[in-house]
């Protein structure tokens, strides 16, 4: 099978040859600590751990080529330091936002996390019906620059290809929390229902006139979705108030995207997700991912919740992997019986953190390879 046959086939519960393998990406830090620990070149970490498994999946004979398409702000805000002071930078992001973060890093970990970083919130971009006007110039699907000037040509190369190819915009709740920050945007869900409701519309609106002249050119094999809308054992909004001003887009946007014969839709939540899952289910989204095991998701009883109506990416305990050894081994046997069931690519369940050792990383993958059937 090809890589885009063997993953439309795992996650639409099919039969494919093999299941993806996937053991997950290391971070900055992560990869520093590998080449501390003997990885000669933590760059090419794949390469050294197929070279150590002893397999490596055929390359693609006709690879896909990225559309290209911006689903962000244009013009974006110049990003500055505004205040350098203790050991941290006050910057404007290139959203709009006036963020803190330690100074190890800069404003361009904002634009590209390189890491696990935290940062502080000052300031966001809407506060004001003034500030939304001003904000929504900048989302116009025609807007120079959002479909590159070779659009066509790229969509004609990707007619022909053998490796899986999707698009990734923010789902309304990621959206509009960047636009007004988390407790902005939730006491305007309380004091301003029909001001997020006119926000939601408007990206539900945006994201629909950008994805069309996609979905008309090419035939996608997945779209992806940003929320990130969890906590530990609870949504960040009750599935009430998701219902009300999130499920409308997520409606609409599933039924233009099944519409055009592309079968899987993708949602991106760190956090439990539990209580999430039904309303994704009825939206038309079948695959969430990445299943944070620490946040109390559990993938046994979620398959058995849900049957075949969700599939999944990730699902591997960080932890498990870091601890090493017995408990790797457990871990995987724990999630055996979803991968055997079909609609699960078994993966790290967020970014491969510095705690895991790359000796226990290597063990972990070569257990993974012979889960999914590749060794």
């Amino acid at each position: 099978m090809t890589e885009r046959e063997r993953f439309r086939e795992t996650l639409l519960f099919g039969q494919p040859d093999r299941i993806p393998f996937s053991p997950g990406g290391p971070r900055e830090s992560t990869r520093a600590a590998w080449k501390a620990q003997g990885l000669e070149n933590p760059e090419r970490y794949m390469d050294a751990l197929f070279d150590i498994l002893g397999f490596r999946p055929d390359p693609p004979e006709r690879p896909g080529t990225w559309l290209g398409v911006s689903f962000q702000m244009i013009p974006t805000f110049e990003e500055k330091v505004l205040e350098h002071r203790d050991g941290h930078y006050i910057v404007q992001d290139w959203m709009g936002a006036i963020t803190e973060i330690s100074d190890t890093y800069d404003y361009t970990y904002i634009r590209s996390a390189k890491d696990f970083v935290t940062r502080k919130w000052h300031k966001f971009p809407v506060e004001t019906r003034a500030d939304w006007e001003a904000m929504k110039a900048r989302f116009d699907p025609q807007s120079a620059g959002r479909f590159p000037a070779d659009f066509e040509a790229r969509c004609e190369r990707n007619r022909d290809r053998d490796t899986a190819l999707g698009i990734h915009f923010n789902g309304p709740f990621w959206q509009l929390r960047e636009w007004c920050g988390f407790e902005g945007l939730c006491l305007k869900m309380i004091e301003e229902p029909a001001f997020v409701a006119e926000m939601a519309d408007f990206w539900a609106d945006f994201v629909s006139a950008t994805m069309r002249p996609i979905l008309e050119r090419v035939q996608l094999d997945y779209v992806g979705l940003s929320e990130d809308m969890a906590y530990k054992e609870h949504a960040m909004i009750s599935p009430r108030m998701a219902r009300l001003f999130l499920q409308p887009a997520y409606e609409r946007w599933a039924a233009e995207i099944h519409a055009s014969g592309c079968d899987i839709i993708d949602m991106d939540s760190d956090g439990y997700v539990g209580e999430l899952i039904p309303l994704w289910i009825e939206s038309g989204i079948n695959v969430c991912d990445p299943i944070e095991v620490a946040a109390g998701n559990d993938i046994v009883a979620f398959r058995r919740a849900f049957g075949r109506r969700m599939a999944y990416k990730g699902g591997v305990d960080k932890r498990a992997i870091a601890r090493g050894g017995d408990v790797i081994e457990a871990e995987l046997e724990r999630i055996r019986p979803v991968v055997e069931g079909g609609g699960f690519i078994p993966s790290c369940d967020h970014g491969v953190p510095p705690d895991i050792s790359w000796e226990d990383f290597v063990h972990y993958a070569r257990l993974l390879a012979e889960l999914t059937g590749w060794r």
